[in-house]
């Protein structure tokens, strides 16, 4: 863990204070740490707001939504199918709707805990390879929701020198509306 905090360092909020298909894309690649755990981002998808129908705050500003609306660079972690909990980034402006579903993630610290939380992977690439699997091998909860990600021990990092990454664009998976929109992004 040591290692990987002296190559890299947290996002500024000025990253997430920006379009949100943007800063899904830019996502890619970048390191989600929460205590011990840490894997480098490389799927994600967007949720825009407004016409986009699938997002939570398609219907406008309530008490679930209000992470949305709020200061960029906040999770925003929400239940699903009664089981799982799915952890988004808060970008855009204040004020304005817009969040990055994080898809999954390549286990990079914290393995040993990972599988603890995940017995039932198998493998490393199994343990984050979908956005409730994420959350659980991350130990990331509903009580995470509004926490900031620039700072703290939920943040997401750069590398002081990143690598390039070759980006996939596809329509999102997993839900019914807007469901022909290019708005998935993954690591090629």
């Amino acid at each position: 863990m040591g290692e990987m905090e002296a190559r890299s360092e947290p996002l500024p909020r000025e990253f997430y204070e920006r379009d949100t298909v943007q800063v899904s894309r830019d996502l890619l690649g970048k390191i989600l740490v929460h205590g011990r755990a840490a894997g480098v981002i490389v799927e994600t998808e967007a949720y825009v707001g407004g016409d986009d129908l699938a997002s939570h705050s398609s219907r406008g500003l309530t008490p679930r939504t209000k992470v949305i609306f709020g200061p960029p660079g906040h999770a925003y972690v929400y239940f699903i199918y009664g089981m799982y909990e799915c952890l988004n980034l808060v970008a855009e402006p204040e004020g304005r709707p817009g969040c990055v579903l994080i898809r999954a993630l390549d286990p990079i610290c914290g393995i040993d805990g990972m599988f603890r939380r995940r017995p039932a992977a198998r493998k490393v690439e199994d343990l984050a390879s979908g956005p409730g699997k994420l959350t659980l091998a991350m130990n990331i909860t509903r009580a995470h929701n509004g926490r900031d990600v620039t700072r703290g021990s939920l943040v997401v990092r750069k590398w002081k020198r990143e690598p390039p990454v070759e980006i996939e664009v596809t329509p999102r998976i997993g839900i019914s509306k807007c469901a022909d929109l290019p708005l998935r992004f993954l690591i090629k």
